[in-house]
């Protein structure tokens, strides 16, 4: 589409804005496509031509709307900032894609967590309203507007001690988190100094490798073999680099949603043990086992080499960030302590709500529901993926949020495939994935994307697939 067709989308949008008055919701990119006969992107150059201008403005999940007036913005010159902050120790695309705002009707299968449908929002805010009337469990109204422990309400730590269902952990053992990611941070900070190694699989989560890098330290990549890492390689990762750290995810590894056997648990364990180690243990999974419920490797620690993160966010609500941490030994008054230093405490409010609603009957209705709902998806998707795209190799995972697809190295035209540049791609044509790149600690082992099911409504899957095999095909904007 031309330039032309651009700016007459343009001059319309103006000329709407002007009418309409700010705060007014302009026409979706779908229906100005339909309207001027043009595709998304020469519509999304019209809109980014008027965000410039200040004529409009985007709003995450909402839409396009006339700006509010003000005064004009003024340009301040930034510059000097760039001798004196020196240089960027994450890296400068260390946030992954996964946080990426988009407009409200590309087709979201970048996000990291599922749609707001498919979470608990009446248990949610009937809970927050218990919890303010005093109404829940007893509690005294004020008490959840005090400064509660820095470890947390001891009767949501006791919760998350009680899932594990395994002897040798204490409620003492549990400290409460302002979600997975802030557990993480605090962790590496607590137990490495910069310039430490920590090992970790490859590829594994980009929010580990961003808060590892953050903390200055060296990550040691190690592959999986079958799905985890091979004792053997693991054992000459921790010697050759002297690390006592390994950060894994044995349960729906995010990016490719692999479990590790129990064979693979027990040599992991062994090897961690031998070199006096610790594994971050990251259930962030938990409640998404779709096939398969295998135990935590928190389960089968007895000796304090395992420290156990799980999150609710992401099957509770994204307002609800909390989480727990468990540890023991000195290494949990460490981590404790750089949780402290870092967020002070959770707010005990949120803490209330979690623990409200996880205490009900209700929540394993809704996490049977979630399990139904997302194994349907999936499979949804994999057909969808099947019939409009036999050429791509994507695995059936047995529980967690995504599919994890290895494309083609090349085209029929024999033009290398850039998996960057497809998500660019798909991005323009209304499609938002997640690139492989960013979930490799080093360099990629061949072109990936990730693949959400869990945020995208089904109804779109089609729509997605044709996009994606397009980008892929003709390689076009």
């Amino acid at each position: 589409m031309s330039d032309d067709s651009s700016d007459r989308i343009a001059r319309h949008l103006r000329s709407v804005a002007a009418e309409a008055g700010p705060g007014s919701r302009l026409p979706s990119t779908r229906a100005l496509a339909a309207r001027f006969g043009a595709g998304p992107v020469t519509v999304q150059r019209a809109l980014a031509q008027l965000v410039a201008e200040g004529v409009v403005e985007t709003r995450a999940g909402a839409g396009t709307f006339v700006r509010r007036r003000g005064a004009p913005p003024v340009r301040l010159d930034m510059s000097w900032q760039t001798a004196a902050l020196g240089p960027e120790r994450a890296g400068s695309s260390a946030v992954g894609s996964t946080m990426r705002q988009i407009p409200h009707d590309t087709i979201a299968m970048h996000s990291g967590y599922p749609d707001l449908d498919l979470m608990p929002m009446r248990e949610v805010r009937s809970a927050f309203g218990r919890i303010t009337r005093g109404g829940a469990a007893g509690r005294d109204r004020d008490q959840v507007f005090a400064r509660p422990p820095t470890a947390g309400l001891p009767d949501l730590r006791r919760w998350f001690v009680d899932e594990l269902d395994v002897d040798g952990w204490r409620d003492s053992d549990a400290v409460i988190a302002s979600g997975g990611q802030a557990a993480l941070a605090a962790t590496f900070r607590a137990l490495a100094a910069p310039g430490d190694p920590i090992v970790m699989e490859s590829p594994t989560y980009w929010g580990a490798i961003a808060a590892a890098r953050q903390a200055g330290l060296v990550i040691v990549p190690v592959p999986r073999t079958d799905g985890a890492p091979a004792a053997a390689d693991l054992d000459e990762a921790f010697a050759t680099s002297g690390a006592r750290l390994l950060y894994a995810q044995p349960n729906f590894a995010n990016p490719t949603g692999d479990v590790w056997s129990a064979a693979q648990r027990d040599d992991v364990l062994a090897v961690v043990g031998e070199h006096r180690a610790f594994v971050v243990e990251d259930d962030w999974a938990h409640d998404f086992a779709l096939d398969v419920a295998p135990r935590p490797l928190a389960c089968s620690d007895t000796d304090g080499h395992v420290i156990y993160i799980r999150s609710l966010t992401k099957s509770l609500s994204l307002t609800v960030r909390v989480a727990a941490l468990l540890a023991r030994g000195p290494a949990r008054a460490r981590i404790e302590n750089a949780l402290t230093v870092s967020d002070l405490y959770v707010a005990p409010v949120l803490q209330a709500v979690a623990l409200d609603v996880v205490s009900r009957p209700a929540w394993r209705t809704h996490l049977q529901r979630l399990q139904r709902t997302l194994a349907a998806r999936r499979d949804s998707l994999l057909g969808a993926l099947a019939a409009g795209a036999p050429e791509l190799d994507v695995a059936r995972p047995p529980g967690g949020l995504n599919l994890w697809v290895s494309l083609p190295t090349h085209r029929a035209d024999g033009s290398p495939i850039d998996a960057d540049l497809v998500a660019a791609r798909t991005l323009a044509r209304g499609l938002s994935i997640s690139p492989g790149r960013e979930w490799f600690p080093t360099e990629p082992t061949g072109p990936f994307i990730r693949l959400n099911y869990a945020a995208a409504s089904p109804d779109r899957y089609d729509e997605a697939v044709s996009i994606l095999v397009g980008a892929l095909r003709d390689g076009s904007l």
